[in-house]
């Protein structure tokens, strides 16, 4: 497997064509000089020793030197070993909720946010277990597929926001179906759906949806975000969102339905609110689970490959400083830059 480590650094690659675009305006000008002077052929015949081609061959040098020594600073990386790891843990398809009530603020910083970093606590938590994101809100796709790779779960997570579905609304058994086609076919391994939502179900069907995931030994947890008292959802600038009749939209918890579900799904039910009270029953109720062997494909000792980049920027170098801009005299029959007659 090839990556970069750095690959911020590719972007000054676009340095290259530019350095080649001034390059050729600078071609231009200079022949425009030189046509002041005469006749273009006349003033090369009075220069024979100088080379257009040559002085262009030691350019694309430098640009191609410069260019890998940008590769360098992103520091590529190959891996050498391909492992399949069996790990002792759980199956978990995390579903978050993004529909626009999301957004609202009875939760600190926001209900969204505070689901982000229970998700992201909850990773930390993870060691050999697997995990799988899916959004949804009036629908449903899967932002990552079941992996182990916790750093990219990480990185998926931070994407997350409302703009990722255009259809509003909250169709949570949409979401659990979803999820359940995502886990893997490996046998004897504790699966369960952790729904994030504040429970407000437009579509219906989602305690049909955690029963048909119970009957599948899959266990359904709900985390309800947010105050059953309702608040309004901010859309930017200090408005809140309205209905057509000017009135602002408030945005309330569901717990009874909630509840249902997790009953439904033979889960628990746990409220997030401004603690760390939910992260704590729910990092309890997954160690219930049983634990079976899951397979992994992992990447390792990944070997760092600058070296080889470097060597051919030395050799391009040394290349560039032999190759002359003028011809010498003594070579002048050897005709690498002309085509033959």
């Amino acid at each position: 497997m090839f990556r970069f480590e750095n690959p911020e650094y590719l972007w000054l690659l676009l340095i290259v064509p530019a350095i080649f675009l001034i390059r050729l305006t600078s071609d231009r000008w200079r022949k425009a000089r030189l046509r002041r002077f005469g006749d273009i052929e006349l003033v090369r015949q009075l220069m024979p020793n100088v080379s257009v081609k040559r002085s262009f061959a030691k350019f694309v040098l430098l640009a191609l030197a410069l260019a890998l020594v940008v590769v360098m600073l992103a520091r590529p990386q190959m891996g050498a070993k391909v492992a399949t790891e069996n790990r002792n843990g759980i199956e978990t398809i995390i579903c978050i909720d993004i529909s626009n009530s999301m957004l609202a603020q009875d939760v600190a910083p926001s209900r969204l946010d505070k689901t982000k970093m229970l998700v992201e606590n909850l990773v930390d938590h993870f060691n050999n277990d697997k995990i799988g994101l899916v959004v949804f809100a009036g629908d449903a796709f899967v932002q990552l597929p079941i992996t182990s790779d916790y750093v990219s779960a990480k990185m998926f997570l931070q994407n997350i926001n409302p703009s990722l579905i255009s259809a509003q609304g909250t169709d949570i058994a949409h979401a659990v179906r979803l999820a359940m086609s995502s886990f893997t076919q490996q046998k004897g391994v504790g699966r369960a759906i952790i729904l994030i939502t504040d429970g407000e179900d437009h579509e219906g069907g989602a305690v049909e949806a955690a029963a048909e995931a119970k009957k599948k030994g899959v266990n359904v947890f709900i985390l309800g975000v947010g105050s059953t008292n309702g608040a309004p959802i901010p859309i930017g600038g200090g408005e809140y969102l309205k209905d057509r009749s000017g009135n602002t939209v408030m945005t309330a918890l569901n717990e009874p339905m909630c509840r249902q579900v997790a009953q439904a799904g033979d889960g628990t039910y746990i409220h997030v609110d401004n603690t760390n009270d939910a992260q704590e029953k729910l990092n309890d109720e997954l160690a219930k689970l049983q634990k079976g062997t899951t397979q992994s494909v992992v990447y390792s000792e990944y070997n760092e490959q600058f070296q080889a980049v470097g060597i051919i920027v030395l050799l391009l170098l040394i290349a560039e400083v032999c190759l002359l801009e003028a011809k010498n005299p003594r070579l002048r029959n050897i005709r690498i830059f002309r085509k033959k007659k």
